[in-house]
């Protein structure tokens, strides 16, 4: 697995609604309606990070998530971040 570079993190981030690269990861903050929706958000985002053996950092305030994906063993952004991040976006669509 390479690292992308931030000429190709870029182009991906056109097509990413919301998220961004900041300290060398993809991040987005999800707004929900409150903590258990929050908790609920993550609860089914668990699943597939799990069978794709990949795991953003997970912060939650409340009614906010916060994620941000990076391959930690690559040290920067791959595919499986990318992959990651589009997983998240649309588990976040199908929950409105």
């Amino acid at each position: 697995m390479s690292l992308l570079s931030q000429a190709e993190i870029d182009q991906e981030l056109r097509t990413l609604e919301g998220w961004r690269f900041a300290d060398g990861a993809l991040r987005r903050q999800f707004l929900l309606s409150g903590f258990p929706d929050a908790v609920a958000f993550v609860q089914r985002l668990v699943p597939e990070a799990e069978q794709a053996d990949h795991h953003p950092d997970i912060t939650i305030n409340y009614n906010r998530v916060t994620l941000a994906y990076v391959t930690h063993s690559e040290g920067g952004v791959t595919d499986k971040d990318i992959a990651g991040a589009r997983i998240a976006s649309r588990i976040a669509g199908a929950a409105r």
